[in-house]
């Protein structure tokens, strides 16, 4: 495809991105094969951080002030359990209130005790994603290490049926990374969710986490030999503010190497709208990442979808928004 059908379109826009990742902390209580949490716990750049409340709030803020209309949704996702943070329902509620968009809440379900659930349906956000990946208990053992699959499935459907119960508008998605543990799986945990009333299943592919598990990254790039490189989706959508504070532009950034200003000294649009992102956006158009090496190196491009690509997630919150 010529580079023309890449850049700002549909609902990517040079004012604001249209996606921003809430990571809140960066403390898990899982280890998952095909997540560098593991490793990144035992790294330099782990320093077991909370999201501050205050600068949560500023985000929130300019979200629903500056990026009204822009900004389509908020994932609190990426690195750790959302959960975990010991403010998130306050969090996720300040968020329902002023953000003016979607929020969507992804967690692996293992701390939904209705207590909790009652909490976060009174938030009204949008969307809980459960991240499950397997049908079986031998193979969440396999998957999801440290997790019990008869507790997770046990609280999804305890949420399912109290939002059937409350009416509640939040709706709920199940999802399973397809890999070699658990690809025999994929139709048995499609049909189970869908016929407990999932509002959406999703199968997502297997990526290297920016090339964070080096196996991944090695067979994904031995399949990309004769391939032509295009322009990954993130540096036109999304922006991820971390744990530290930190914002950047890839949610897959276990390191920190793509991190760019601290959010208490600028601010989502000032970074939207940089010099930084814009140099960012022109190296994968030209595809030349001689200056942007954490880029570059990166395989996980292929797995990203343009809009005109067909359905992505972005998909998915746009029909949840109209809906």
């Amino acid at each position: 495809m010529p580079c023309e059908n890449y850049g700002f379109q549909d609902h990517l826009t040079e004012e604001f991105p249209s996606q921003i990742i809430m990571d809140l902390t960066e403390v898990c209580n899982l280890q998952c094969i095909h997540c560098p949490h593991p490793s990144f716990k035992k790294s330099h750049a782990y320093t077991g951080k909370h999201l501050d409340v205050d600068l949560h709030h500023k985000a929130i803020d300019e979200i629903g002030s500056v990026g009204k209309g822009f900004c389509q949704y908020i994932r609190y996702t990426s690195q750790g359990e959302a959960l975990l943070h010991p403010n998130a329902i306050e969090m996720l509620s300040y968020a329902g209130k002023n953000a003016n968009c979607s929020i969507n809440l992804t967690t692996n379900g293992m701390t939904l005790s209705q207590d909790k659930i009652d909490q976060i349906l009174e938030t009204n956000i949008d969307l809980i994603d459960i991240s499950i990946d397997a049908f079986s208990s031998e193979v969440y053992s396999q998957i999801r290490v440290n997790g019990k699959l008869e507790r997770t499935r046990s609280n999804v459907l305890s949420l399912l049926e109290t939002i059937k119960r409350t009416k509640s508008k939040t709706k709920v998605a199940v999802s399973f990374v397809e890999q070699a543990e658990n690809s025999h799986e994929t139709d048995q945990f499609e049909k189970f969710w869908k016929d407990q009333g999932a509002h959406y299943v999703i199968v997502r592919r297997l990526h290297s986490c920016a090339g964070s598990k080096e196996d991944i990254s090695a067979t994904l790039k031995s399949k990309q030999t004769n391939k032509k490189r295009r322009p990954c989706l993130y540096p036109w959508e999304r922006l991820v503010i971390s744990p530290t504070g930190m914002m950047g532009y890839c949610p897959a950034d276990w390191k920190y190497e793509g991190k760019i200003s601290h959010l208490s000294q600028s601010t989502i649009q000032s970074v939207w709208r940089s010099d930084f992102m814009k140099k960012l956006r022109e190296a994968h158009l030209s595809n030349n990442f001689s200056h942007h090496s954490f880029c570059g190196n990166c395989p996980d491009w292929e797995l990203t979808r343009w809009p005109w690509q067909g359905r992505s997630y972005s998909s998915m919150m746009k029909e949840l928004e109209e809906n």
